[in-house]
């Protein structure tokens, strides 16, 4: 039987982290030809994500310009990938989540007849502008792709909410939670070295914000939160490895660069942050795969947005939904401090996002739906297996 070419496309460091495994499943079996291409859409961050995995991408478009726009990466992204499918004509096209390379890989091989697999399928918000511009990439992805990975049964049921066929979608886990055996190790030394002097004794908080919605007001009320939890409780330490948005930087540094109990780094890499999360006390991000990870590794998290796409964390208890208003984010945090009851509600609560085999059911799934072999994956069912 003739390979199944399955090409790999993403940007940005977050979906070099998810994909990662994928690509190393892909790569065991010897009825799939692998490979991977990167448009770059976030040249420095995903650089870190595929130095930390040893992922030697076999196309880069690097389509990354300084000060771009949501149009010059979409315009760049679908003129090259269109290109890439000419050159390499791929049996499919597999994406992930809710990036702009996502989408435009979506529609560039739309275009060209090359199916479509989203891994990370069915993630809603219902909010278009929240988040900025994801929601809408991975509604408009689903529309365009032919296998759906949905790593719960609730992104199931969204999906099959909007009409899209149920032989289509595979319940799977998310791919997030298959690195964290390979991640996360006792007495692990960090390669950012200021990490390896922090006091892990305090109560450390490790904090990320960078969404786009949050950028100007909601990231100074994140700030101006942080510096009240500083400043009401002395055993605290909050650790921030700050994005390189200098929109982003240009508020954090002024705010929280001069105390002496916070400490800011550049972006990290996966194994840096998730060993982090695991010696914290305590998370608080509006990051979208924080709130999966950390749930994993027993840590509460509080998450810094208006909604999020990640219900089944909230009704576990694993996350709570802040906002970023800075009075609310402050009594939140204030209660995980003082109140042990609580703080353990939230650690101990069920993850409800995977089994760390999300990677080898979108394999048999791909196998599954191109004829390679008779029967479906087992599906990952959250309602009843947790971590």
């Amino acid at each position: 039987m003739k390979k199944i070419k399955v090409i790999s496309i993403f940007g940005t460091r977050p979906e070099a982290h998810k994909m990662a495994p994928v690509i190393r499943e892909l790569e065991k079996d010897d009825r799939i030809e692998s490979k991977v291409c990167v448009t770059a859409q976030h040249r420095e961050m995903l650089d870190i994500g595929l130095n930390a995995f040893h992922i030697e991408p076999d196309i880069d478009l690097n389509i990354m310009k300084h000060n771009q726009s949501l149009t010059d990466i979409m315009l760049g992204a679908l003129t090259g990938l269109g290109d890439v499918f000419e050159m390499e004509k791929p049996d499919l096209c597999l994406v992930h989540g809710d990036t702009l390379t996502t989408f435009a890989a979506s529609l560039a091989a739309f275009y060209r007849g090359v199916k479509v697999g989203h891994v990370e399928a069915g993630l809603r918000t219902g909010n278009k502008y929240a988040p900025y511009p994801e929601e809408i990439n991975r509604r408009l992805t689903g529309v365009l792709a032919d296998i759906h990975f949905a790593p719960t049964q609730l992104a199931r049921k969204n999906l099959l909410n909007e009409t899209v066929a149920a032989d289509t979608i595979f319940v799977t886990g998310n791919t997030a939670l298959d690195v964290m055996g390979f991640t996360v190790k006792d007495g692990y030394t960090f390669r950012e070295p200021l990490l390896n002097g922090v006091d892990y004794t305090q109560k450390v908080i490790m904090m990320t914000a960078h969404r786009s919605e949050n950028i100007g007001k909601g990231i100074e009320n994140i700030c101006r939160a942080a510096l009240k939890i500083l400043d009401g409780f002395p055993d605290t330490f909050i650790v921030y490895p700050v994005h390189l948005n200098p929109k982003v930087r240009n508020t954090v540094f002024p705010m929280l660069g001069g105390h002496e109990r916070a400490l800011l780094t550049d972006p990290v890499d996966i194994l840096d942050m998730h060993n982090l999360i695991k010696r914290s006390y305590l998370v608080m991000s509006d990051s979208g795969g924080i709130q999966e990870e950390a749930p994993f590794l027993h840590k509460p998290v509080l998450v810094m947005r208006e909604v999020t796409e990640r219900p089944e964390g909230l009704a576990t208890g694993a996350l709570r939904l802040t906002g970023v208003n800075e009075d609310v984010i402050y009594d939140n945090a204030r209660e995980l401090i003082l109140n042990g009851e609580a703080y353990e509600r939230m650690a101990n609560a069920k993850n409800p996002f995977g089994d760390g085999r999300a990677s080898e059911r979108i394999v048999k799934a791909i196998l599954y739906y191109f004829g390679a072999v008779n029967e479906k994956p087992d599906e990952f069912d959250n309602n009843q297996k947790y971590v």
